[in-house]
Formats: structure tokens, sequence, C-alpha cells
């Protein structure tokens, strides 16, 4: 059979087990009981070897081929949000609060079936593939561990792929370029001083520099950065002041930063610095920043790689089966591997007006064209496959 026929095969398989593991979703850093159910289920398939973590999350199934080779990497996540689920599906979520409302349920059972797939196809298997269900991902560091922990040692490529709302289902989206943003986050500490409302000039107020400060930042944004260079500076918590008539000696404000370009990265922290020091100066206050970088871009520029996962989704769906889709400024903690190994990151998408399926990632209302999944499954499969024997030679 071939590698379409097979996902075909196994649609029941992988719908089935995306509905058991959307119930049951777990946060980040806490998806014990999915990593067990996963690695019962790879036990149950058959993988040559499971790497599990004492300390950590997620696992690794490692399937090896009737001929020696390269190495390749296949990468699902794992972990929902802390989203409240409004979907009415008869498989919602039985975890209050918690809902897999990016999709990652699906990423776990297409990788499932991918692996059924592979099992299938070992004989024609030239090298290696691990597959990787990784945890936390929403977090923006996740991945983290798993570089840390050498399991990416020997291996030659790493391939990601996120069921996407945004574009049409069941139509594959891999494109060279920009495809998601870096991710910093920091927060902004400012020290003023407190008065009686009435008496401002007594005291140096924290909220009327944390304004002047949120405006600078943008106003950096806007004028410091090219208008051609994407560039977002968010500012999405802002917590001071004790009373509505006393100034607040106190101001805390936590925010994220996405961009595309790694030279502005490199000095954007201390430019940023600056600005906010500067700002809370000039008003009498100070000002502390706390800067982390999490994450470069997502960016696909190994040729190769791109070549052989557009052909994967060309040679079973045609030409029609790959759609344009615009760049994102969201994040995405792949890109931890991308910067150990070469890697290719895609997108699936699983929009579907007639089927209600039209509800953005991270919405409580998210759901996703099911018929999308053996598409998801046939290209994991057909890459891993097809870049094993393509590089068996070298």
């Amino acid at each position: 059979m071939t590698v379409k026929e097979l996902a075909e095969k196994y649609e029941g398989y992988v719908i089935e087990k995306r509905r058991h593991f959307h119930q049951y979703p777990e946060l980040s850093f806490e998806e014990k009981e999915t990593t067990a159910t996963i690695v019962e289920e790879l036990k149950n398939l058959g993988v040559d070897e499971i790497i599990t973590f004492p300390d950590y999350t997620g696992c690794v199934a490692v399937i090896r081929g009737a001929k020696p080779g390269k190495t390749v990497m296949l990468r699902a996540d794992i972990d929902a949000l802390p989203v409240t689920e409004a979907t009415g599906l008869p498989f919602a979520s039985k975890h209050p609060g918690v809902m897999h409302a990016c999709g990652h349920d699906n990423h776990i059972a297409m990788l499932l079936g991918a692996t059924r797939v592979l099992l299938e196809k070992r004989d024609e298997i030239e090298g290696t593939v691990k597959c990787i269900f990784q945890a936390a991902e929403e977090s923006c560091y996740g991945s983290r561990y798993y570089v840390q922990h050498g399991v990416l040692d020997g291996v030659d490529a790493v391939f990601g792929m996120h069921i996407w709302n945004d574009a049409p289902s069941p139509y594959v989206n891999f494109e060279a370029g920009k495809r998601m943003a870096s991710c910093d986050n920091f927060k902004i500490t400012v020290n003023g001083v407190s008065s009686h409302g009435s008496a401002p000039q007594g005291g140096r107020d924290a909220i009327v520099a944390a304004a002047s400060i949120i405006m600078n930042l943008q106003t950096f944004e806007s004028r410091r950065n090219a208008p051609l260079n994407p560039l977002v500076i968010t500012i999405g918590t802002i917590k001071g002041g004790e009373r509505f008539n006393i100034l607040a000696n106190k101001v805390e404000m936590e925010g994220t930063i996405r961009t595309y370009d790694r030279e502005l990265l490199s000095h954007l922290a201390e430019d940023l610095r600056v600005i906010i020091e500067g700002t809370a100066q000039a008003l009498g206050c100070t000002a502390e920043l706390e800067y982390d970088h999490y994450l470069q871009p997502v960016i696909n520029d190994h040729e190769d790689l791109l070549r052989i996962a557009q052909q994967a989704v060309v040679k079973n769906y045609g030409d029609e089966g790959l759609c344009p889709m615009p760049t994102l400024m969201g994040s995405e903690d792949f890109a931890n591997f991308m910067e150990v190994v070469p890697g290719v990151f895609g997108f699936l998408g699983s929009h579907n007006e007639e089927k209600g399926t039209i509800y953005g990632n991270h919405n409580n209302h998210y759901n996703v064209d099911e018929d999308a999944l053996k598409r998801g499954v046939c290209v994991y499969a057909q890459f891993a496959l097809d870049f094993l024997k393509e590089k068996a030679g070298e």
C-alpha cells in the first residue's frame, strides 16, 4: 500500500485518538497522563525504542529501518491551554478550565498515525525515524529540555507541522523564508513615591511614568524600527496603585516582543532599557527591565528540506494540495530544534465554513475539520521516507 492509502486506512484510528486526547487536556509541564497514554500506545504499536524522562513529560519513539542511513525527527507537541471550552462537542474537555485550543491533540493523533504507517513501511526506511511527542510548547521553551538532554544528537533533520484554522481544509502549506516570529518576553517595574492624589507635587507618580513608557515603546516601534521590518511590542498586563486618591509608588508591566530580524534582536533589550530608564528618570521615578529571550524566528531556509516537504504533498495530492499562507507574527518553540539541526516547518489547513471550524487557535470555540487529519499523517510519514531515501547515499 502507498503512504496515502495507509494514512486513509488509519483515519478512524487517528480521529479516535484525537478525540480521546481532546477530552483529557493537560497544561504545559503537567502532561503526565498524556505522556503515559502515548507511551502505552507506542508499546502496543511495537516501536523499537521508547525514550522517557524521569523529571520531564513527553517521550520519543524510535523506529529503525531495514537499511542503515540518516536520522530524521518528526515532532508533535502535546500540551493544552488554560481555556474553558465552549464548543459543546460530545468529546469536549473533561478538565475544567483546560482545553486543547491550539490543536495539539490533533498533532499527537497524527504522529501516532504516522508511526503506524512507518512501521508498516519499515522495510523501505533507509535510516532511523525519531517521533518526539514534545511537552510544553505553549511555554515558549518546552523544547529546550530535549535539546539539552541530547535528543537531537545524531539527528540530521527535523520536521514540524501545525494544524491551522486560518488556512483552508485540507490543504497544506510549506513556503520558503519567514514563517513564525521570534519571542522575547519582558517585565518592567516602575518605582515612584506615594502622595495624596490632591497633592501630586509631593510624590512621583509611577502610573504616569508607566503610561509614558508604554507610549515611548510604541514610538520606538514606529520610529526607530524600519517600517518594512515587522516588529510587535505588546504590553499585556499592567498592575499598580492601592487606592483611587493615592499616587502609585509602584507599577509592574509584562509584555512580549515579536520580530524576524535577528540583528535587531541582538541589541533590542539594551535599546528598550535606555528608553524605559530614561523615561522614568525624566518623571522623577526609576524603572527596571527584566528581559528574557525565548525563541528565534522559524525560517524555512533549507531548500532541500522545503522541496522534500512540498513534494511529500504533491506526490500524494497534486500541486493543488499545497496552499499559500501569510507570514505569522506568532511564535513556535520548534525554533529551538531548528537552531540545532536543519529543519522545515509547515501548516495543515482545517478551516471549513460548512463544518463550522472557523475559529482561530486559542479560541474557546476552536475545533478542526477532522477530514484533514489523514493528510497530516501522510505528509509526516512521506517526508520521513523521502528524506531518508534521498540522503541515504551521502
